[in-house]
């Protein structure tokens, strides 16, 4: 490997470094309230699919139960 391929690799790596920590600067974090309120409505949109998905696959089951008539 040449000199100034390792030198060219390690400026890549520190550019990418630097420009992670410049977009991480612009953005703007949630609050702790915020993320806390926002962390309680996934909880509750997870809860009410997954007992609609629970729902539909309980009568979808019965549904086929009935047409195959196992």
């Amino acid at each position: 490997m040449a000199k100034g391929e390792k030198t060219k690799r390690e400026n890549a790596i520190q550019r990418f470094f630097r420009e992670t920590i410049g977009e991480l600067r612009k953005v703007t974090w949630p609050t702790w309230p915020e993320a806390r309120n926002l962390t309680i409505v996934v909880l509750i949109v997870m809860v009410i699919m997954s007992l609609f998905l629970w729902g539909i696959d309980s009568v979808a089951t019965k549904l086929l139960t009935l047409m195959i008539g196992s």
